[in-house]
């Protein structure tokens, strides 16, 4: 799986700090936090027919995130929520749409680490993309990555935060062995997720997903588990090892990026018959239904 570049992003206006921009001149200074350090909390969010799916929710994650990372002031939700909206209407943008939002602690006054050189921010970015969903909706591949997400008493994953470099890491490997993505273990050698989705198993008819212990609780895993729920589904949260991946019936990921995609191989084995199965199916039809019905207008 590999992005390609889409002719009607060549001409984006980008919003970084109020300041609306075409995408070639858009800049964030160097004295920036998100620069110096990758101190910065971000979202992704999803415009489905002129609506954004479940943005309370991700406007939520962004908030707590930057509050247990003590940045000094957090934007509203209504400022974040205004400048979405003019960034959108400044493209004309209504439809299958990413919206990459982030969050700086701001400027710092000189080079350093500490917070207090912040004296001007927060710096937020608001950049939209025509971006369909991002992984073949028939099934993709995956492979196990060695590199493991950071343990919570080193840095807790309720913190929505920008230092990726991890998911990099696992991201280059799977690249190298021809995957599309790649699975992550815990400190403890349970499956995480994947380097940038949620994953759920299916066995047996009954649904399960790693639990929130080593990565950030989804905003699209939340969905797909109450769109289980209410459909009756039985669904076990909590530690799965990769024996029990490689054995199970279906296997799909679950992310903005990508909504629901279906796994057909993990680590050149063969999930159940190499087919999207029922489960997976049916939560993506329900799915479907719930982003063509709800959301936050941006009009």
């Amino acid at each position: 799986m590999l992005q390609t570049f889409d002719e009607r992003n060549r001409d984006l206006m980008v919003s970084v700090a109020g300041k609306l921009t075409h995408r070639d001149e858009a800049a964030v200074s160097p004295f920036d936090s998100a620069v110096q350090g990758g101190d910065a909390v971000w979202e992704g969010l999803r415009l489905y027919n002129g609506r954004i799916f479940r943005l309370d929710e991700h406007l939520a994650r962004l908030r707590r995130s930057a509050q247990a990372l003590g940045f000094e002031r957090v934007l509203s939700d209504e400022e974040i929520i205004a400048e979405i909206r003019r960034t959108l209407a400044a493209n004309n943008m209504t439809d299958n749409v990413h919206i990459r939002l982030t969050l700086t602690r701001g400027v710092k006054i000189t080079s350093g680490m500490d917070p207090r050189l912040n004296q001007s921010g927060p710096t937020l970015i608001v950049l939209p993309e025509h971006k369909p969903p991002v992984y073949d909706q028939r099934g993709i591949t995956l492979i196990t990555a060695s590199v493991r997400r950071t343990a919570p008493d080193s840095l807790d994953p309720k913190i929505h935060h920008n230092n990726l470099i991890t998911s990099i890491l696992a991201k280059i490997e799977a690249n190298v062995a021809g995957a599309d993505d790649a699975v992550m273990l815990d400190h403890r050698g349970f499956v995480a997720e994947t380097n940038a989705t949620n994953i759920f198993l299916v066995t047996d008819g009954e649904l399960g997903t790693p639990s929130a212990a080593s990565c950030p609780e989804g905003i699209t895993r939340q969905a797909v588990l109450d769109l289980a729920s209410d459909a009756g589904i039985a669904c076990t949260i909590g530690d799965f090892s990769l024996s029990q991946l490689y054995t199970a019936d279906e296997l799909f990921v679950t992310g903005t990026m990508g909504g629901l995609t279906p796994v057909l191989m993990l680590d050149g084995r063969t999930i159940g018959n190499g087919q999207p199965g029922p489960i997976t199916a049916t939560l993506t039809r329900l799915f479907a239904g719930l982003t063509a019905t709800s959301g936050t207008p941006v009009r």
